[in-house]
This record gives structure tokens, sequence and C-alpha cells, in this order.
């Protein structure tokens, strides 16, 4: 074998490893997203007829949320009191821009103090608390 085919063989090895290596490593999967356990609870001192509206889902791009955020934001009634929380769990990929409930008596008389807590991940990171409504989010718009 001459030195040219030598060397000709060397450099074809060559670009043969860096192009194995190369298609190695553009196969290699992206880590899976992280998924937070968010859990909202209302909660108010005396009974009450109460509206929530919590986030339940990230929306893929905020466009869709912006034209229909009732699509990511499920309505419930719930009787809440001493002792009767309303709790829903839910998972969300970004807590910090979608975490959200929010809850009103409307137009129900008295101040039964309602209360709201989001936790994520089992830490509760927002509780609040209102005569007759809270809102408790994450998200700063």
């Amino acid at each position: 074998m001459t030195s040219t085919a030598k060397r000709l063989l060397g450099v074809g090895a060559a670009t043969l490893m860096a192009l194995t290596g190369l298609l190695i490593n553009a196969g290699r999967a992206h880590a899976d997203p992280v998924w937070h356990q968010v859990v909202y609870i209302v909660s108010s001192r005396t009974p009450a007829y109460v509206d929530i509206f919590y986030q339940d889902q990230d929306p893929t791009v905020f466009s869709d949320y912006s034209h229909n955020p009732y699509a990511f934001t499920p309505q419930v009634h719930a009787d809440v009191g001493p002792g009767k929380p309303w709790v829903q769990p839910v998972n969300l990929l970004n807590p910090d821009q979608w975490a959200m409930v929010t809850v009103t008596t409307g137009r129900e008389p008295g101040d039964p103090g309602i209360q709201c807590d989001l936790s994520v991940d089992g830490k509760v990171v927002v509780s609040k608390v209102g005569p007759k409504g809270a809102l408790c989010s994450l998200r700063t718009w």
C-alpha cells in the first residue's frame, strides 16, 4: 500500500468516525419537561356558595389563551366553609406563568371571609383573604 493510499484511508476513517459521532449525538432525546403539582384550595370563615375559576393547563402559545381564556380556565360552583374546603390539584409546566385561582361570592349577602391558597410542589406560595372573594396567582400580568 502506498503512502498516498494510507493517507486517504486514514482521512476516510477519520471522516467516517466524525460523521458517526454527529449522527449518534443528533439522535439523543431532549429531557422530558418537568411537570409541577399545583394545588388550589378555597375555604371560608363561614359557609358560602362560591364561583371559582382556576387555570388547569398551560396554553401552547399565549395567543391561544388571549383569544379564549375560558378554554384553559374552568369554572366551578362550590359550597365551602370551615372544615369544608374546595381542593383542586392540577399539573402545570410553568406555574409561574399560569397558576391562578379566583373565587367570589358574587352578589350573595354577607362577608364570609374567603381564602384561597396556591401551592406548587407541596409548598404554599400564595395565600390571600378577602371579605367576599380572593385571587391567588403567580403571574405578574
